[in-house]
């Protein structure tokens, strides 16, 4: 048998890649379509096509639209997004939280697990590893089966995965994050910080769908930062870039009213920040003036809290997530007044339409990304 060429191979290769990249970017396609699409001829597209065919990287659709002079059904061809899957992991203080999704971003599994704020850092990689392998099951698949696994955490997180500085989980700081989850799941992990992969996910399927420039304020038990620059994540030269850092006893400037009204009204209880918020805002909602200023005063002072970033980075738009989005207008509203009345490009103020998920579809995007880039490397 005559041996093919390196050239030829590489070529082959190509062509292979942009059919594959051009079912992968619609629902399904024709051969033709295909072919003018990856810029080939018919007979290229053809003979690729029973390549991916055999391979399972893609599927004859069901018959569609008409092609050709006698009407015959064109036959119509999809990505096949069950060649692989991803899972996406967020790691927090308390919970652990796992979807596994096929090549098209479609979940097909999830979990979450409460854990205790100081379990040792062994242990909570364990429960990722268990989390993960529960969740493929719930899927149909086997653990061999990931392409890669993403995973979003607090702290800074270095170029290999590893923890440099996590200020909520006490042991977690220097945890070769990307390793061990490696060396327990067999297959590849990447790691990156929480904020980050937040943000990514309400690029991807969220608040900020069709924005470039987006500034995601995280807002609970910790206050932390997700930028979006030129459509991705802002790391930062030492990849600290959101990573806030520590606040004495857990208490921020503009929480103190909120915090100040809870107490008044309850003495009885002593709230965290997030759950003074909280309070307030149930309260202002059944029709509590004072509830009501006390959001507003915390409004008002995260909005002057973010003038020193608005300023400087020029956002399109700012999203609000965590505890705070659930105050919808009665946040964003005085937040976007007063960067309406001192900044001189005033972004859109929205809240998280992503919620609590949103850390862990920005894994799962992760994920993908990764698998995209090695599906289609030539």
């Amino acid at each position: 048998m005559a041996r093919e060429s390196g050239d030829a191979s590489f070529l082959r290769r190509l062509n292979q890649v942009a059919i594959l990249r051009a079912l992968h970017e619609t629902e399904s396609a024709t051969m033709a379509e295909l072919a003018r699409s990856a810029q080939v001829s018919r007979a290229t597209a053809e003979a690729v096509m029973e390549t991916l065919l055999r391979e399972g990287q893609a599927e004859e659709f069901a018959a569609g639209a008409a092609e050709g002079l006698r009407g015959r059904p064109a036959r119509r061809f999809a990505f096949r997004a069950g060649v692989g899957h991803v899972a996406g992991v967020g790691i927090g203080a308390a919970h652990l939280t796992v979807m596994v999704s096929d090549l098209r971003g479609r979940v097909t599994a999830r979990g979450s697990v409460g854990v205790p704020r100081d379990l040792p850092a062994a242990d909570r990689l364990d429960a990722v590893a268990r989390l993960v392998a529960e969740a493929c099951a719930e899927a149909g698949i086997g653990l061999g089966q990931l392409t890669v696994v993403g995973v979003g955490t607090t702290g800074v997180i270095d170029g290999e995965g590893r923890v440099v500085k996590s200020v909520v989980l006490a042991d977690w700081t220097g945890v070769a994050l990307q390793a061990e989850l490696a060396r327990r799941l067999a297959v590849p992990v990447l790691v990156e910080n929480d904020m980050r992969l937040a943000v990514l996910a309400e690029h991807w399927l969220g608040a900020a769908r069709g924005r470039s420039e987006v500034l995601y304020l995280h807002t609970g038990s910790r206050i932390g930062l997700g930028l979006l620059l030129g459509g991705v994540p802002y790391r930062g030269s030492n990849a600290a870039a959101g990573e806030l850092g520590g606040h004495p006893d857990g208490k921020w400037r503009a929480f103190q009213h909120v915090m100040e009204y809870a107490l008044a009204v309850d003495p009885g209880e002593l709230r965290a920040p997030a759950q003074a918020a909280l309070f307030a805002l149930t309260r202002a909602e059944q029709g509590d003036a004072e509830a009501a200023r006390a959001l507003g005063a915390l409004a008002k002072d995260l909005a002057e809290a973010l003038v020193t970033l608005v300023t400087p980075l020029d956002p399109e738009l700012v999203v609000i997530g965590g505890v705070l989005a659930q105050a919808g207008e009665w946040i964003t509203g005085p937040v976007g007044d007063h960067l309406s009345a001192v900044c001189l490009y005033p972004p859109e103020v929205v809240v998280s339409e992503l919620g609590a998920d949103a850390v862990c579809l920005g894994a799962v995007r992760h994920g993908l990304n990764e698998a995209e880039r090695r599906l289609f490397a030539s």
